[in-house]
């Protein structure tokens, strides 16, 4: 199985940290980062998607992504 996660949160060092324990775990960077501004909170936002190969498991909408 592919499975398939969009890191989301605010422009700083804790978005780059989930990014950083998700390359750790064996995800991998898929595609460029995203950006964009907040208007409510007044801030840039930034997204990265990840994928990670899953052997032996099959998709099953109950998992748990992160826990892979």
């Amino acid at each position: 199985m592919k499975a398939y996660r969009l890191l989301t949160g605010f422009d700083d060092s804790a978005f780059c940290h989930k990014v950083t324990e998700a390359l750790s775990k064996g995800w991998e960077l898929c595609g460029d980062p995203v950006y964009a501004f907040d208007p409510v909170a007044a801030q840039m936002r930034c997204g990265q998607a990840v994928t990670k190969d899953v052997p032996g498991h099959d998709y099953d909408p109950v998992l748990k992504l992160g826990n892979l």
